[in-house]
Formats: structure tokens, sequence, C-alpha cells
């Protein structure tokens, strides 16, 4: 069953346009996917994801199994059903949460035992119980339980993690393959590790892809490290991917990171900044980013961004949720959530349309000259 086809090839850099095949609707790529953790996207209702043009988001399986728990999930078919939601979902691991909630968890070669941030029980993960639980969830795509790193990291200890991960991604694979038929459309990516050392990176990328998967991401990126390290490892360890696969570099989705990313080969990623920059002020723009709270917004009757036809910019004005934002109003959080993810998801497509006509050099050229200009 042939799940990932590419359409299209840049003949100037590595940006390419494709399709994921998945139960739930071709997806087409380069992808960008709102963040719904707890499986919804923050601020935003599903009828305005539709809206906009998402075509999958990405919960996570650590959150979901410990609230609202397994089988709540279970008992509503799934969590496509039990959030109402009929297109892609893929669903990370848990192993973010061995970076984020360190202080709840251990780490051994069997798996992670986590003390839940809600109340303190524990609970053990095994790469088994990793896509046992994402396949309860009925993802689409699945992501192997991997170890992130923080930054920084010793030599020593991003090595052992890397190797651990990579035993952990074996684990992941075969019980799933012992699991589903072979003929299951649902997928189960492997996760890239290595922290900033490339030689580790590298090693990981042969690795993984000696025990093959449906598709390869780049972990623990975006944890603090200097933005030229991390676009030097995207740059570096990218295009040692399968060609022929998705590649996807997790928790990465500024505008400039975007760019970067699709000209290197990438074809999916995720980020939080247009929902959590959205909530705390910041909207970004087709001449840069800017900040409803700052008092410059008080008289400014202008939209947001002139350029952009999202329902956000048609209707309100600067001042008004600047106002929003000084009262305490929770419109003003969901208004820049969506206007933000709106002006991604357009990027990301108008980035396609660039890649298809041959000229995505000259677009992307067009798009610096303006961005930044606030």
């Amino acid at each position: 069953m042939e799940k990932f086809i590419i359409e299209k090839k840049c003949r100037d850099t590595k940006a390419r346009v494709g399709r994921i095949i998945t139960a739930y609707g071709e997806v087409e790529t380069p992808v960008f996917m709102p963040v719904g953790t707890q499986g919804t996207v923050k601020a935003v209702s599903n009828s305005e994801l539709r809206d906009i043009g998402v075509q999958l988001f990405i919960s996570n399986t650590y959150h979901l199994y410990i609230r609202p728990g397994m089988d709540v999930i279970k008992n509503a078919g799934g969590l496509h059903k039990f959030i109402n939601w009929d297109r892609a979902i893929i669903t990370d691991s848990g192993g973010f949460q061995l970076h984020s909630l360190a202080k709840y968890c251990k780490v051994n070669n069997e798996g992670a035992e986590f003390k839940s941030h809600i109340d303190g029980s524990t609970h053990f993960f095994t790469p088994e119980k990793v896509i046992e639980i994402q396949n309860h969830l009925g993802s689409d795509i699945m992501m192997c339980f991997d170890e992130c790193t923080s930054y920084p990291c010793s030599r020593d200890y991003a090595e052992q993690s890397m190797e651990l991960t990579f035993r952990w991604a074996k684990r992941c694979k075969k019980f799933f393959l012992d699991t589903h038929p072979v003929d299951t459309e649902q997928q189960v990516f492997g996760i890239v590790q290595g922290s900033t050392y490339l030689d580790l990176r590298r090693t990981s990328v042969q690795e993984l892809t000696d025990v093959g998967f449906d598709g390869y991401a780049l972990g623990g990126l975006s944890v603090g490290e200097p933005k030229e390290i991390m676009d030097e490892i995207i740059t570096e360890i990218v295009p040692l991917l399968p060609e022929e696969k998705p590649r996807y570099v997790m928790g990465v989705g500024t505008p400039e990171d975007i760019w970067t990313c699709i000209e290197n080969g990438v074809d999916m990623f995720d980020c939080v900044i247009p929902t959590k920059n959205g909530r705390n002020g910041q909207a970004l723009t087709s001449s840069g980013k800017l900040n409803l709270k700052n008092a410059v917004h008080k008289n400014d009757y202008s939209p947001l961004d002139s350029e952009c036809p999202c329902e956000v910019c048609r209707e309100y004005t600067k001042a008004y949720i600047h106002h929003l934002f000084r009262s305490g109003e929770l419109l003003a959080l969901r208004l820049l959530s969506l206007h933000n993810l709106y002006f991604l998801i357009q990027l990301v497509g108008s980035i396609k349309k660039s890649i298809r006509s041959g000229k995505f050099v000259s677009e992307k050229k067009k798009f610096f000259e303006n961005y930044g200009k606030l």
C-alpha cells in the first residue's frame, strides 16, 4: 500500500510537494500541523480549523492517557470520534515529556516511569505500551517512543540517549508489526536523536533506516539550542533521510524555520507558536511580528495584516484587539490564535504553489524582502 507520493521537486533546492495517504484522507505536503496536545488546538474550534485548511494536527499520547484516560476515548470509538474530527491525526509518543516533565519521570532501558502531573499517580511507559495506546487512540501516524534530551547535553549522555531511542524504536516497530495487519493504513515514524552532535545524528539516521519506518522525524530540536545549530542540523541531516518517505521536523514552525525546513526537503512540521504566542498577544504578519498589547496600537484602526484575507483581518482592527487584551477578554486569545494559524497554513500553501510553478527561490526572496520590516 502506497502511503506517500512525491508529486513535484524543486529544481534549485531540495523542496518538494507530495501527499501522505491516510484513512482520513490525503494530506498535502509540505504541511504545517497545529498542536492539539489534549485533543484540541487551544482556543480554536474544529470547524474553524477545517475552514482555514488544517489537514491534520498533532495530539499527545502521554497527556491523553493521563486525562481523560484510555477507557473514555476507547468507549467513544477512538480519538477521531471523541473529538469529532474527520481528518488525519498524528500523535507524539510522550517522549518529549521526558524533557518537559523531567522532574516527574525516571528513565531506564525498559521504559520510563511517570508520576502524573495531575494527581501524582505512577505510570510506566514502554515502547510497546506507547504503540498500544496510540492504536487505541486510532492515530493515523504514530511516533516511536524516544528520549528527547535537553540543551545543553554532554556527548556521552547524547550518545547513550540516542542508542536508547534506537532500541526503543526497534521494539516499537516489532510490536506494531505484531499487532497490525500487513495492509494497515496506520503508519509509524522513527525519530532521529543525537542532540547537537552531527555524527550522532548521522548514526541515528543509519540505524533507523536499517530498521525501516513509514516516515522519519528529527526530534530534540527547538529545546534551547542556538538557531544556527538547529539550522545546521536540519541542513545536514534531513537530506540523509530516505527520499521516498515523509520527513518531519518536530516542534519547529516559525515563518523563518518553515522556509528553511522546506528548502531542505522537510514535508511536515508542528509548533505551538501560532497559538501560544497568540494567547500572549503576538500576531504573525507578512511584515513581521506584532505585539498587540503594546500601547502603540491603541488608536490603530488598520487590520493586523493588510495582505491577509482571514476573518480576523477582515472584521477587526488592531485597536479593537488591543482593547480586548487590555480588558482581559478571552476573544483576544481566540482571534490571534486563529489569525496566526491561518497565516502559517496559507504561508505553507503559497510555498507549495511556488514549488509547483518553479518559483520557490524567487518567492522566498520576495517574502523576506518584506518580512521583518516591523
